[in-house]
């Protein structure tokens, strides 16, 4: 698969995936193939957010995607925009609130109920007809839904295509094994003409089972090569003290914009 995680000395570097490591200190780490046979359960996902384990969301939501948010838009109205794996990400607020229509998709039933909660938003529920024991959670405005399910049960709902898909915490949660299986649903997701915006996460694999789960260069590359063109926008030290708990010194967020070819 290939190595090559970064570990920047500044803040943050913009610029292709090719042309980007010649300005970088890099530092290389060992093959990513040791977390492949890692898994979590749906089952422990949940278990997060009843034990409050969810270190993972952000209450001021992405500042990458605010910076980079007219790149991913490009101008456009009335755009489906999907979540995989949402969470309670408050950035499904702020598309909704651009005129936007957000679907979501997400496992645990109380992060979707504390979205709309804290959101100040009113919500209807319903069962989804085509996925056994799963719901459907709609603001009442009509511009937001949210599928508690398994992602890999979703097509079956035939939540039709998609202009715009925002991946922060989603391809990184997903265990490594199902990373192709991952992208084939996504990418059925689509639209012609659609972006895709990617937040990975570098660092040394052999100190961190995950997740979230390292993904490098060449994973995206192999991932999403052949049907897109794949630009890194923009490399961040995210490192923050939290971290030292997971055994490691580095952590470095990239994020790609992937455009169909």
């Amino acid at each position: 698969m290939g190595v090559g995680a970064l570990c920047l000395e500044g803040k943050g570097v913009s610029g292709t995936m090719e042309g980007t490591r010649t300005f970088l200190d890099v530092k290389e780490y060992p093959d990513p193939e040791v977390q492949r046979d890692r898994v979590l359960t749906l089952e422990e996902w949940q278990e997060k957010w009843v034990s409050r384990k969810i270190g993972f969301h952000q209450e001021q939501g992405h500042q990458l995607l605010k910076k980079h948010l007219d790149t991913f838009l490009k101008g456009g109205n009335g755009l489906r925009v999907f979540f995989p794996l949402c969470g309670k990400a408050v950035e499904m607020k702020w598309f909704a609130d651009l005129g936007h229509s957000v679907v979501g998709v997400e496992i645990s039933e109380l992060g979707i109920r504390e979205f709309f909660t804290e959101q100040n938003l009113s919500y209807s529920e319903e069962p989804i007809t085509e996925i056994p024991g799963a719901k459907v959670f709609k603001s009442s405005k009509g511009n937001i839904s949210l599928y508690c399910c398994n992602l890999f049960d979703l097509p079956r709902a035939n939540i039709g295509k998609f202009d715009r898909i925002w991946d922060r915490g989603a391809l990184v949660a997903v265990n490594p094994g199902d990373h192709e299986r991952y992208v084939d649903v996504i990418l059925s997701l689509t639209r012609k003409g659609f972006h895709y915006l990617l937040a990975t996460l570098s660092y040394d694999p052999t100190k961190h089972a995950g997740p979230p789960f390292y993904v490098p260069d060449a994973e995206v590359k192999k991932l999403f090569g052949s049907v897109c063109n794949i630009r890194c926008l923009e490399k961040v030290d995210v490192f923050e003290e939290r971290h030292k708990s997971w055994g490691i010194d580095c952590l470095v967020e990239k994020l790609y914009l992937c455009t169909e070819k």
